[in-house]
């Protein structure tokens, strides 16, 4: 079952749920910052637990003190929809048990 494209008036109803977090081209987007490289690392590997456990995937980037996520859904042709905010708010509900923000 293919999943559907949110509207960019839903998408900008759940962005205003989601402080930090943006829309940028076709994707969401948040940057988290961290105490330390280590505590970065571990909040991907938290991340890409999560991801596995919906089985919906974002980009990461590790930076030296921040992770980056881009968010889009691949099987609705990149575009927005509701799993990529479910991914987004379980990652804001993690987010202050690393320190993320």
């Amino acid at each position: 079952m293919p999943t559907e494209p949110l509207s960019q008036k839903d998408i900008e109803d759940r962005l205003a749920e989601l402080p930090g977090w943006s829309l940028d081209g076709d994707r969401i987007t948040r940057t988290y910052r961290l105490a330390s490289h280590f505590a970065a690392t571990a909040f991907v590997v938290h991340i890409a637990q999560v991801q596995e456990e919906l089985d919906h995937h974002s980009d990461l980037t590790l930076g030296y003190n921040t992770v980056t996520l881009a968010v889009h859904t691949h099987d609705a042709g990149g575009a927005v929809t509701a799993k990529d905010f479910a991914l987004a708010e379980r990652v804001e509900a993690m987010a202050p048990g690393h320190a993320a923000s």
